[in-house]
């Protein structure tokens, strides 16, 4: 395989910044179609770093700091939201350039490497997690990023340089993804760290091994250094909470059903053959690492909202990358280069409709009739250019039970199989799930507690699935409060109030939250507000 014209995948990949990343700062802003209350979620993330907070230690989050600290960094700096966001992406992008351009040049040729350094771009500045749904949505971007990382430390472990060989190099590249994972993602880390170990020891690659060994260290150490131990003794508790909670024990399909469902088992049985082909094809290194990837991929896309298979991408690229000469025949006599070269293809097929939808977002995104659009957060001017239309900020629509007495349809409440209703310090909650209109919802609970003079920079703990109150009104985020809730009660025993909604997000979390409190002990607790919207409870 010849190498690459360093220059020319230079420009490639700069080109590719370049039009993505111009697409969307050409619009001026960031204007989402879906996932309010993710956006919400981010953005109490952002600001609390903002505010010089430390995920883990002055909060709850299981994602790492690092996939938010370029949003804040840049807001800190006094950026709008919407700018903050695309200019992030943008930056982190070009961070990724140089190891992305390393790597493709010393393991790929040049249509290879120019695929690759296309898939790295796209997933570092996409305006959409992925499937093929075309909405625009920032939410979940730090699982595109860790995709990226992810294939980079994978490739160039799995395939030694062709030339040059520079061990020193290629271990700080695979040291710094590796622990770009940790701080972006620790389950794309306890999913791939041992295969790249493994592949870089099994390809002769044991010095730049050692180098990224030490690589992960020091940065480890200057992490430690900076945030001190107990910043991983409380990121490991937050990852523990996750890992426990009843709230959303995976968010899609069940580990099967993303392995062998209707939508998912070609692409399964296409990995499985993948490996068996490289086997045949005299690459027994090749398939006996991919082999060891095939449990991380299928995990990861587990562990993923949407449970979109990206790993197809990189099985692509690898299938391409060690077809070997034609001469080479496997099973019934079937030349392997061709074998190859169909299953990649097959893969890049599978794969096509999020690809497209992650490339061409930056293009429908700078295209978007912005005409009846409003900001997602009207009260802060920081949040002006992060908008949202127009009907999704301000139609508060909910779903409620219709078997109530008097409705007409008793007979069928006792087969609906409903949880009994809510009950809280004598008050019973109807059936109500927030849909639509989070913003305009929050906006009116934050503005009323403000109007009574109950704000003035006190906390805010709402039994509730996330509560951005405090963005919206003279409120503080609650010390130690989870952004969104996982389990427990982090942040109650700080916070001034207790934050009932008579329609929450989650009603499943309300009833956990409110649970979980009753067992504590209510002494403490006296109603000081009462509106249709909320019921907020003092704390002695």
């Amino acid at each position: 395989m010849s190498r690459p014209n360093p220059a020319v995948l230079l420009v490639i990949l700069l080109g590719l910044v370049a039009w993505l990343g111009g697409l969307s700062v050409a619009k001026g802003g960031f204007f989402l179609g879906k996932h309010e209350g993710d956006t919400l979620h981010f953005l109490q993330i952002v600001m609390r770093m903002e505010m010089g907070q430390i995920p883990h230690l002055d909060f709850m989050t299981p994602i790492g700091a690092l996939a938010f600290a370029p949003f804040a960094a840049l807001m800190g700096w006094g950026m709008t939201a919407g700018d903050a966001i695309v200019w992030a992406q943008i930056i982190a992008a070009l961070v990724m350039l140089p190891a992305v351009w390393w790597v493709g040049m010393t393991r790929l040729n040049l249509p290879l490497s120019a695929l690759f350094g296309a898939v790295i771009m796209v997933l570092m500045l996409a305006l959409v997690h992925g499937e093929s749904e075309r909405t625009i949505s920032i939410s979940m971007h730090y699982n595109r990023w860790a995709w990226a990382a992810a294939f980079v430390a994978i490739l160039a472990a799995i395939r030694p340089p062709l030339h040059p060989n520079v061990p020193l190099v290629d271990g700080i590249i695979v040291g710094v993804m590796l622990s770009a994972l940790v701080m972006i993602k620790v389950t794309y880390f306890a999913a791939f760290a041992i295969p790249v170990a493994l592949a870089m020891s099994m390809t002769g690659q044991r010095r730049a091994l050692v180098f990224a060994g030490l690589t992960g260290l020091a940065i480890a150490g200057a992490i430690t250094a900076v945030a001190g131990p107990a910043y991983w003794l409380a990121y490991l508790g937050d990852l523990r909470t996750v890992s426990g909670s009843e709230v959303r024990p995976q968010p899609g399909e069940d580990l099967t059903g993303v392995i062998v469902a209707p939508l998912y088992k070609g692409a399964s049985l296409l990995l499985v053959a993948s490996v068996i082909f490289l086997r045949q094809a005299r690459e027994h290194t090749a398939g006996l690492i991919l082999l060891t990837l095939v449990p991380g991929f299928f995990y990861v896309t587990y562990q993923n909202f949407g449970n979109d298979p990206q790993w197809l991408y990189l099985l692509a690229i690898l299938l391409f990358a060690f077809r070997p000469g034609p001469e080479v025949t496997g099973l019934f006599g079937w030349k392997m280069r061709d074998a190859l070269t169909i299953s990649g293809a097959m893969a890049l097929a599978f794969a096509m409709p999020s690809f497209f939808n992650l490339a061409f977002s930056p293009s429908r995104h700078f295209k978007t009739d912005v005409s009846e659009f409003t900001p997602l957060v009207r009260t802060d001017p920081r949040f002006a250019d992060l908008q949202v239309s127009e009907v999704r900020a301000t139609r508060v629509d909910a779903r409620v039970a219709l078997d109530g007495p008097g409705s007409g349809l008793e007979a069928f409440a006792e087969r609906a199989d409903r949880d009994p209703p809510i009950t809280f310090m004598g008050e019973t909650f109807d059936y109500c799930t927030a849909e639509l209109g989070l913003s305009a919802l929050m906006e009116a609970i934050a503005e009323d507690i403000d109007a009574a003079g109950l704000g003035d920079g006190r906390t805010v703990f709402a039994a509730d699935l996330f509560a951005s109150y405090w963005l919206f009104g003279d409120l503080e985020p609650v010390p130690g409060g989870a952004p969104w809730f996982y389990g427990g009660l982090p942040g109650f025993e700080a916070a001034d109030y207790l934050l009932v909604p008579t329609c929450p997000i989650a009603s499943d979390v309300q009833r956990q939250v409110l649970e979980q409190i009753t067992e504590m002990g209510m002494e403490g607790l006296t109603e000081v507000r009462r509106t249709p919207l909320y019921i907020l409870y003092g704390k002695s």
